[in-house]
């Protein structure tokens, strides 16, 4: 029964070490800041606040006057460790310059600002511009952050819900 006990704590360290080794560094940290700064995840956490369901209409009115007074750099850092843990730095640094391109800047542009759509409606890249996207780096963290992006917006849902728990200032 011993030998049991020991190797049920041994393994508890071990689990406990490799989530350890998995923290994020600061870094990549700041590449995952750097990220969220590019893709204006302020205006990522408006929709999801505005697309969220909601008791009564005041209720929304209320959710959305608190977050629209967040300032931006609040959003980021709330929000670049719990991203740093879903994708690598790599993924991050290479999202940033998608991003700021000018494709990435067209593309946030209409995100954010067009109305719903039942189509795919996104604009086209030019010719550079699809040269840019199909390099494998590119592909490769693009595959990654779809994959994490889910997550993502689960991420700013809960900041949401957390700006919403705090008291009116």
């Amino acid at each position: 029964m011993g030998k049991l006990k020991f190797s049920a704590v041994a393994a508890g360290l071990l689990m406990a070490a490799q989530a350890w080794a998995a923290e994020p560094d600061a870094a990549h940290i700041k590449a995952a800041h750097d990220m969220l700064v590019s893709m204006q995840a302020e205006k990522m956490l408006r929709m999801t606040a505005g697309t969220s369901r909601y008791a009564n209409p005041t209720q929304r009115a209320e959710v959305m006057d608190k977050v629209i007074k967040i300032q931006p750099e609040y959003v980021y850092s709330h929000l670049a460790l719990p991203v740093a843990r879903l994708i690598s730095a790599e993924t991050a640094t290479e999202m940033t310059h998608y991003y700021e391109s000018s494709y990435g800047k067209r593309l946030l542009q209409h995100t954010y600002n067009s109305g719903p759509s039942l189509y795919n409606t996104d604009p086209e890249p030019t010719a550079k511009e699809k040269v840019e996207l199909n390099k494998p780096a590119f592909q490769k963290a693009n595959a990654e952050f779809k994959k994490a992006e889910g997550a993502i917006h689960h991420e700013a849902f809960l900041l949401v819900a957390e700006i919403n728990r705090k008291p009116a200032q």
